[in-house]
């Protein structure tokens, strides 16, 4: 699978990380619905660290479609709204 965090670049992210990275979406669509900010910003850490740890970065020469794209970790709260509602960037 393939993952751009943007403004950082794409990954290749084994499909076992998968239920992992689905957590920890749910997680943050769940932070935004409740408006609870400093969680929210947590766990999009949590998920662009993840994605980074156990991911592979690809050459920035490398032009392929990313499955998932997940914004950066400056994004607002009022930004999240659109982007982590009802199944968030992973579908269940």
């Amino acid at each position: 699978m393939i993952v751009r965090i943007m403004g950082e670049g794409q990954f290749t992210v084994p499909g076992s990380l998968l239920d992992t990275l689905n957590a920890i979406d749910n997680k943050i669509v769940d932070h935004v619905a409740r408006r609870n900010e400093s969680d929210f910003k947590k766990e999009l850490s949590n998920l662009i660290a993840s994605i980074k740890e156990k991911g592979t970065p690809l050459d920035v020469t490398d032009i392929v479609e990313s499955d998932i794209i997940v914004p950066p970790g400056d994004l607002t709260l009022e930004e999240a709204t659109e982007i982590f509602s009802g199944a968030g960037l992973i579908e269940d």
